[in-house]
């Protein structure tokens, strides 16, 4: 009796992880989501991919950071996406419900360099800002100004208006660590560190989505205002939109690399290792996001406001990737 039951156990478990292959492998085309900065990088990527005629053309979703974090760390198998691209580092609380619902080897990719630009209409007046002056602007806790003049008599006289990334955002996520938390009075910091990163409710920041493209569009319909977006959108635009230098710096290719422009950040995607092999062209997929043709110092990406990394934290993300190097905690 108890031979039986053993035979019926195994017969089961090999069902149930027939029936889990089968679900990953059901799926011919790669699904990515997240960050809506990483967005028009990975869509051109997937085009280049996809027309080489080898594999199908990869499904590229513009959820935002966090959005694209919670569905990729659901689990592994067919229902889930394969990467997840994103604005700022995997946070640990992210990592940890990965690891607990079985998303437990992944491979992280840093493939460049970005600028946060704080931009507006070419109508509208050019700014010089420090992180200090754009949290007095921004900040709950801060004394709330209706007027940029009101900060610095220097500053336009006009009102305060922002379209601000929101809260899912990693742009959003990114501009709390280097403007508001850098910018943040002692006095504040001290009572409290979380409300540093608190954003006014009284209409002079204004959550815009995760559409990047639709908040230029905004701003030109009104140039008093101001929006927080990655560099490729500013780079794309520059017939239509201006940024403000910070702290002296102008943004560009070469303050974002060299770090000296203190809005900069790296630039990720996750891959699971657990669908490679499994998820037709994954592995070719990450192969093309981290070439030279792609990444490097004359890459395709360049063109559409891509900063690259030095050569030498190319060098090793290349190995690493090559490699199916797993992050750690």
């Amino acid at each position: 009796m108890s031979i039986s039951i053993n035979k019926m156990l195994v017969s089961v478990g090999i069902l149930a992880l027939a029936m889990q292959t089968t679900t990953a492998v059901a799926r011919d085309q790669i699904q990515v989501v997240g960050s809506s900065t990483v967005y028009p990088f990975s869509t051109i990527v997937a085009e280049r991919f996809g027309n080489r005629g080898k594999f199908k053309t990869p499904v590229i979703e513009s959820t935002g950071t966090g959005g694209g974090m919670k569905l990729f760390c659901q689990g592994v198998g067919g229902g889930t996406p394969d990467v997840s691209n994103a604005s700022r580092a995997m946070k640990s609380s992210e990592w940890e419900n990965c690891q607990a619902n079985g998303v437990t080897e992944i491979i992280e990719v840093t493939f460049g360099n970005d600028g946060i630009a704080f931009a507006n209409d070419k109508q509208g007046p050019k700014l010089n800002l420090t992180r200090e002056q754009l949290w007095m602007a921004l900040a709950e806790k801060g004394p709330k100004p209706e007027k940029w003049n009101e900060i610095d008599a220097s500053l336009p006289d006009a009102k305060i208006t922002v379209l601000v990334p929101p809260p899912t955002s990693g742009t959003r996520d990114a501009w709390n660590s280097l403007v508001m938390k850098k910018g943040c009075p002692d006095a504040v910091k001290s009572a409290d560190k979380k409300a540093c990163e608190i954003l006014r409710e009284d209409g002079a920041a204004i959550e815009a989505g995760e559409n990047d493209a639709l908040i230029v569009q905004k701003l030109e319909a009104n140039p008093s205002a101001f929006g927080i977006f990655g560099y490729s959108y500013l780079e794309n635009n520059r017939d239509r939109i201006q940024a403000a230098a910070i702290e002296g710096i102008e943004i560009d290719i070469d303050t974002i690399q060299d770090y000296s422009y203190p809005i900069s950040r790296p630039l990720f995607f996750y891959v699971k290792k657990a669908h490679i092999g499994v998820v037709p062209g994954l592995q070719e997929f990450l192969d093309e996001f981290t070439a030279e043709d792609a990444i490097g110092d004359d890459g395709y990406l360049l063109d559409a406001g891509l900063v690259p990394l030095s050569d030498v934290k190319r060098a090793k993300l290349q190995k690493d990737a090559d490699g199916l190097v797993v992050m750690t905690k």
